[in-house]
């Protein structure tokens, strides 16, 4: 048995019927497996008929040949649950899907081959997507609607106009999931404008296009491409993400409400980027670079239909009074509210510092230059530079030739300044008689999601000068810091101004969502029970963390603060509402 979706003149058909897809977009690898179910029956409930989701390679194979589908990354699990609400499912499994992921959902070992060339008819880069699709697409393959699953539609690649034109390429992709049994529709997704469809839309495949705004205008550019065709805006920009230092991002619910009704007056189909956006945990957060270098922060709450925790908000309702015009639907019967409880303060009471620590996290190569991340095998996280350098030498300007993104500046195992991506001031210092060790922490932010400069080097790019000449021969450190269970923590007597791992433990009878609050903590990481939670920063304008309850267990449970900066403070506060608030950039130091 078999389902049949389909495209007839201007109208979407679905076992032999027209249908208007109404679909929200849930992102199965920011949303803890366990609350799946939960998020898909809301979207259910607010009157949707489709989900959708993107595909992040960089998830799946993490590492060239070594395929993840388990956990938050069990894809087959997330579209089955979706079947058994009800729901439709679109996929986006293009080589690239930005997202506001790290590298666009691109993996990071693909860097190690400098000569490649991303998101084009390079073979060098298509053996690489071929290699994922054959163990991707016979996964989806089963659950294909012409092979009685929910599956109704695939993406071959993501806005594709704003990035380039090769049509070669897209062609290519096409044929890769059309020899791998894909035999559902296929689509793109672009820009309404006439350069981003030119370069985005390909021969034999369905158009749509992205926006926020300006309904008829761009249903219209559209049209001209796509006469006679089903129009449906596939990514309907409801509310927006946000960068660190920048205030939080909102639209109000009856303008969206207005924007959905012009929609569906047209007999368009609609698609909301985002029904519910969840949590980069980890170091998967992306970053843009339209100027300057802008991380995204660790919550993608978005501001829509359900927040980061997935709570309905005022646009949840407001979107389904303006469904319910157009589709008949039952009385709301949302699930049983998830447990939300402030577990109050958690002291620390050990310490480990980072520069004390390096024999433990990692083993140090010798390199005549500092080398990238990507260039040692390395994917996310922290790596440090160390070398020796001569003296006496007066009044030393330090030039990091590139650094991204953050580096932290030590003289001896003390901190001496800070150099940003985005804003390289100058150090300056002496160095003594005697010479003395140049350290030099960098943070990876996020590798650039979108755009052309998602080609994203990790680390120190070029070299390391004082006063125009090159320093060599380093040792370095790669601190990816996924597992922090080799460290040696000691009794925490004082709180250093150096980078360290702060630990604490606390008791619950019973797991909950909570949210840290991290005031009066500078910048880092926070870990839970050995997951890596997300990243935090004082200048806003997040200033929580979400911790899933299946984070947490009854009885002792573990928290490790690693603050970059030092902090004042001894604990942190676990708290019941999420905070997202206006923040300024501070001063350069």
């Amino acid at each position: 048995m078999s389902f049949d979706f389909s495209v007839k003149g201007n109208q979407f058909i679905y076992n032999g019927e027209p249908i208007q897809l109404i679909s929200g977009a849930v992102h199965y690898f920011r949303v803890v497996p366990e609350y799946w179910e939960d998020r898909l029956l809301k979207l259910k409930e607010c009157g949707f008929n489709t989900v959708e989701t993107y595909v992040p390679w960089n998830l799946h194979e993490p590492a060239e040949g070594n395929f993840c589908f388990e956990g938050i990354a069990d894809l087959e699990q997330f579209i089955l649950l979706a079947q058994k609400v009800g729901l439709l499912v679109i996929i986006r499994p293009s080589p690239y899907i930005c997202a506001e992921w790290e590298f666009g959902g691109l993996p990071s070992w693909l860097l190690q081959d400098k000569g490649m060339r991303l998101r084009c008819f390079d073979p060098h880069f298509l053996e690489k997507v071929d290699a994922y699709y054959d163990t991707l697409m016979p996964l989806l393959i089963p659950h294909l609607c012409t092979n009685d699953g929910p599956i109704i539609a695939m993406q071959i690649e993501n806005e594709y106009g704003s990035y380039g034109n090769d049509q070669k390429y897209l062609q290519y992709i096409k044929k890769a999931m059309e020899s791998r049994g894909v035999d559902c529709l296929l689509f793109t997704s672009d820009g309404p404008t006439d350069a981003m469809l030119q370069g985005g839309m390909t021969e034999g495949i369905l158009a749509t296009v992205n926006f926020g705004s300006g309904v008829n205008e761009y249903f219209d550019k559209l049209e001209e491409y796509q006469p006679d065709q089903p129009i449906m805006c596939m990514e309907f920009w409801n509310g927006w993400f946000d960068h660190w230092g920048e205030e939080h991002h909102t639209r109000d619910a009856e303008d969206v409400a207005n924007t959905l009704d012009q929609m569906l007056q047209r007999n368009a189909s609609v698609n909301f980027y985002m029904f519910h956006g969840g949590t980069n945990f980890g170091f998967y957060n992306g970053a843009n670079h339209g100027g300057q270098y802008e991380p995204t922060i660790t919550s993608y709450d978005y501001d829509v239909l359900l927040s980061e925790h997935g709570v309905p908000t005022d646009k949840f309702f407001a979107v389904r009074k303006v469904i319910e015009k157009y589709i008949p639907l039952k009385p709301l019967a949302l699930p049983d509210p998830i447990p939300v409880k402030a577990f109050g303060e958690v002291q620390f009471t050990e310490c480990a510092a980072l520069l004390d620590s390096l024999q433990a996290l990692s083993s140090p190569l010798e390199r005549t230059c500092p080398e990238t991340m990507e260039e040692l095998g390395q994917d996310y996280g922290f790596i440090y530079y160390e070398t020796t350098v001569s003296g006496p030498r007066k009044n030393n300007k330090l030039v990091l030739q590139d650094v991204h993104d953050r580096a932290l500046i030590f003289l001896d195992d003390q901190y001496i300044g800070t150099v940003e991506r985005w804003n390289p001031q100058d150090l300056f210092f002496d160095i003594p008689q005697h010479g003395c060790r140049l350290g030099i922490l960098v943070e990876n932010m996020g590798r650039v999601n979108y755009g052309p400069l998602i080609k994203d080097y990790k680390g120190i790019t070029e070299g390391v000068r004082l006063n125009g000449q090159f320093l060599f021969h380093w040792t370095i450190y790669p601190l990816p810091l996924h597992d922090l269970s080799t460290l040696a923590f000691k009794k925490m007597t004082e709180t250093s101004a150096m980078p360290a791992f702060y630990k604490g433990v606390f008791h619950i009878d019973q797991p909950a969502d909570t949210f840290l609050q991290f005031s009066g903590w500078k910048k880092g990481v926070a870990y839970v029970n050995g997951a890596n939670i997300g990243r935090y920063w004082e200048i806003g304008p997040q200033e929580t963390l979400y911790i899933p309850s299946p984070f947490l267990k009854a009885g002792e449970n573990e928290i490790i603060m690693f603050e970059l900066h030092g902090t004042g403070q001894t604990s942190v506060t676990l708290g019941e509402a999420p905070m997202l608030a206006k923040k300024q950039l501070p001063a350069a130091e």
